[in-house]
C-alpha cells in the first residue's frame, strides 16, 4: 500500500486538520500515519471558546527518531497547521530525514484567511513558513497566505494574469509546483490553480461557486490532493479530483448548516471520492 504521513494538530471535536486528513486519505486506499503537533478539545475557529490545548512539540523528534531507526519510508509527507517556529524547524528536519526523490513533500502553509494572519502568528513565523515551502514539491496556500508568503497586499479582485504572476513568484520561493485554492474571478465559478515550474505549465480547475465560508474545506482539498499525488496521478488529475470532492462536501453541508457550522460534511461524500480515484 501507498503510505502518507500527515503532521498537524488534532481537534477532538470539529472537522479540521487530522480529523479530516486521516479518514479522507484512508478512503483513497492509502495507509495514513500521523504525527499530532497538538491536541485540542475543539478547533479554535469561530464559535468555540474555552478549549483545551496540549502542545506536543517535544514529542515529535522522538517519534521521528524511532521511525528512522525502523527505516520507515513514505510516499508523501504532508503538513498542515503548525503552531510555532520551533515546530517549523522540527518539521524541516523531518523533511531532510524522510524526504527524497521517491516521494512528495506537500506543505499546506496555514497562515491565515480573509486577509489576516491567524492569532499568535508573527512576521518571523511567516518567514519560517517561507523557508519550509522552499523544501516542498507542492505548496497549497489560499490567497491570504499567498499575500503573506510573497509580502504583497491582499486583494479579493484579480484576474487570470494576476494568478499566473503570483504562481510564478511562489515557485521562486523554491517550491516546484505551487497550488492556490479559492480562486474566483466572478460569482459563478471557484476553484484552484497550479503552476508546474519544470514545464512552465499552468493548470486551472473550477466548480460552481457557493458564496459562503465553510470550515475545513482547505484541509479537505489538501488531503485529497496529497492522496492523489501519492497514487501517482498527474497534476491535472490531482487538481480535478480535489476540486470536485471539495465542492461535493460543500453541497452536502448546505442542508445541515445549523448542525455542522464547525466543519463540512465530508463523511457523506467519501463514496464519491473512492469512485473519483478509480475513474482517474
Amino acid at each position: 500500500m501507498k503510505k502518507i504521513v500527515s503532521i498537524q494538530d488534532i481537534s477532538c471535536f470539529g472537522k479540521c486538520s487530522l480529523t479530516v486528513a486521516l479518514p479522507v486519505i484512508s478512503a483513497m486506499g492509502i495507509e495514513t500515519a500521523v504525527i499530532p503537533t497538538a491536541v485540542l478539545s475543539t478547533h479554535t475557529g469561530e464559535g468555540f471558546t474555552g478549549y483545551t490545548f496540549r502542545d506536543l512539540t517535544s514529542d515529535i523528534p522522538a517519534i521521528a527518531a524511532h521511525w528512522k531507526s525502523m527505516d520507515l519510508r513514505f510516499d508523501a509527507l504532508y503538513t498542515g497547521y503548525l503552531g510555532s517556529l520551533e515546530q517549523i524547524g522540527i518539521v524541516s528536519d523531518f523533511f531532510d530525514d524522510f524526504g527524497g526523490k521517491d516521494n512528495h513533500i506537500i506543505v499546506d502553509p496555514v497562515l491565515g484567511d480573509a486577509g489576516k494572519l491567524y492569532a499568535g502568528f508573527s512576521n518571523e513565523f511567516v518567514e519560517g513558513m517561507r523557508k519550509l515551502c522552499a523544501k516542498a514539491d507542492f505548496i497549497i496556500p489560499n490567497m491570504t497566505e499567498v499575500s503573506f508568503l510573497l509580502d504583497i497586499p491582499y486583494t479579493e479582485t484579480y484576474d487570470e494574469s494576476y494568478v499566473k504572476d503570483v504562481l510564478r513568484r511562489l515557485s521562486q520561493l523554491g517550491c516546484k509546483t505551487p497550488v492556490i485554492t479559492g480562486i474566483h474571478y466572478d460569482d459563478k465559478l471557484q476553484g484552484a490553480a497550479a503552476y508546474d515550474s519544470r514545464n512552465d505549465e499552468f493548470i486551472f480547475s473550477f466548480g460552481k461557486n457557493i458564496n459562503s465560508r465553510f470550515h475545513g474545506t482547505g484541509d479537505i482539498f489538501a488531503s485529497v490532493f496529497t492522496g492523489a499525488c501519492a497514487l501517482g496521478k498527474d497534476l491535472r488529475q490531482c487538481l480535478d479530483i480535489s476540486v470536485k470532492f471539495t465542492f461535493d462536501c460543500i453541497e452536502a453541508t448546505l442542508p445541515h448548516m445549523e448542525e455542522t457550522w464547525y466543519g463540512s460534511c465530508f463523511e457523506l461524500c467519501l463514496g464519491k471520492l473512492i469512485e473519483y480515484v478509480k475513474e482517474q
